[in-house]
């Protein structure tokens, strides 16, 4: 394959390459951060593209993709390695007979090492891209540790010393914006806002992931999107959701959109009755 950061046309070819459709930001801010070896935090609405980006990039550089899922109350044993408790305890009892100071060096070993997703990444041979996926739904706490990890690509295990990465891994963090992430953490990144992609952008998204759909249908499905995302909504359809929409009104043989393929169809597009009866309403003469 050839080298994909070369410039960010070549990163944009590449990304398309894998069914990624970056707009020239984002092809930018991917190249400067292979180029300058930072992590990039990718803010945006849910749906976007934002998790697609990371495992786009590790298809494009053949590394392994390592995914941590943030949520409420993630901790460091989640994140970063825990003890094989069950395990430690089947080698005491095991080992009763022996001396504690000889049982204790053996089960405090790498043999009896949990690695989560962050220890994962810092200790695999080959590179990786990190996904930090959702950054904005864990405490400070929990953020706090991730930024110290990703300062220095190292942890340190009292019982084990420090485990330095052997290959810096390429980081992308995730973020829907639900909270307001730590200034040491967005200095620390590279920043990417993906939005909602233009009408033209997602006919072509729609048409690259969804080969057998007509380009006029493709069209209409981007425009009505468009207007659905202009309304007050308690939950706008994500890129993914026009995806599927494509795909039902494929299955269903329905060659245009009309009032009635939308009234029989929004239901894949939105997930709240409230939303599809004001879409309903607000579409009718438009349709």
């Amino acid at each position: 394959m050839t080298e994909p950061f070369q410039s960010p046309a070549a990163v944009a070819d590449a990304l398309r390459s894998v069914g990624y459709l970056p707009d020239p930001r984002i092809a930018q801010v991917a190249f400067l951060a292979h180029r300058l070896g930072k992590p990039i935090l990718v803010e945006g609405p849910a749906g976007v593209g934002k998790t697609e980006l990371a495992k786009s990039l590790a298809r494009i550089t053949q590394r392994k993709l390592i995914r941590l899922q943030c949520y409420e109350g993630l901790d460091e044993a989640r994140a970063l390695y825990e003890w094989n408790y069950k395990k430690q305890l089947l080698r005491i009892q095991a080992d009763r007979d022996h001396d504690w100071s000889e049982i204790e060096g053996d089960i405090f070993s790498e043999e009896f090492l949990l690695a989560r997703p962050l220890l994962q990444a810092i200790m695999s041979e080959d590179p990786v891209v990190l996904l930090v996926d959702e950054i904005d739904r864990v405490e400070m706490e929990t953020e706090a540790l991730l930024l110290e990890v990703l300062s220095d690509f190292q942890v340190s295990i009292p019982e084990l010393g420090t485990i330095s990465a052997t290959t810096t891994p390429m980081v992308v963090l995730t973020s829907n914006n639900t909270r307001e992430l730590s200034e040491a953490l967005k200095r620390r990144c590279l920043f990417l806002h993906i939005s909602y992609p233009t009408p033209e952008r997602e006919k072509e998204i729609l048409l690259t992931r969804v080969p057998d759909l007509p380009e006029r249908l493709a069209e209409q499905i981007a425009r009505v999107a468009r207007s659905v995302r202009q309304m007050d909504l308690r939950k706008h359809p994500s890129v993914s959701e026009t995806i599927d929409w494509a795909r039902t009104l494929l299955a269903l043989g329905v060659e245009s959109v009309d009032g009635q393929v939308v009234s029989d169809t929004i239901h894949v597009l939105l997930k709240y009755q409230t939303d599809i009866d004001r879409a309903l309403k607000e579409l009718e003469p438009q349709t």
